[in-house]
């Protein structure tokens, strides 16, 4: 692992991967994983043993254990993306002419959000706009900026709030 992590070492990598493939699949697979998830799963993780390398630390984990680790949040993202519900049929409903008050009230309120959007932090405000503009999943966003989810989570969830309290004043009572 450490020659991974310093010298981006692919034979050392396929060492790593000929050790762990195996033990990872028969993991995944007592978690529930059927073989071809299960082979799935293990070639997401192996990925990101590889794209992570440089955050191995042999003094706060041992190489079994950061794997495992990595397997472990791999199969639970898997699973709850595999629970999401499906969304359901929408019928089209016919084209009804919006009223100017409607027109005005949505421009209003979307002048505002936009407003409140500007006032986050920019961290915040980031997370936000990846999360909801971007249409991005919290592992996405972790992907693309390497924070940990934790990090991610928190921001939305300050940012959220802090829209929240800020938009409640435009919301008819």
């Amino acid at each position: 692992m450490l020659a991974v992590r310093d010298h981006r070492d692919r034979a050392a990598f396929a060492r790593l991967f000929d050790h762990f493939a195996p033990r990872l699949k028969g993991f995944a697979m007592r978690a529930g994983a059927n073989a071809a998830e299960a082979e799935d799963i293990v070639q997401d993780v192996m990925i990101k043993v590889w794209q992570r390398a440089h955050q191995f630390d042999p003094q706060q984990a041992q190489v079994s254990g950061w794997i495992y680790r990595i397997a472990r949040n791999q199969q639970i993202d898997r699973f709850r993306k595999d629970r999401r519900p499906e969304p359901e049929m929408l019928v089209p409903e016919e084209e009804a002419v919006p009223d100017a008050g409607q027109v005005v009230a949505l421009e209003q309120e979307a002048a505002g959000l936009r407003e409140a959007l500007s006032r986050l932090k920019p961290d915040q405000r980031e997370m936000v706009e990846r999360a909801y503009l971007g249409e991005l999943s919290h592992t996405e966003i972790q992907a693309e900026t390497g924070l940990p989810l934790g990090t991610i989570k928190s921001r939305i969830r300050l940012a959220l709030e802090k829209l929240r309290h800020e938009m409640k004043d435009m919301r008819p009572t």
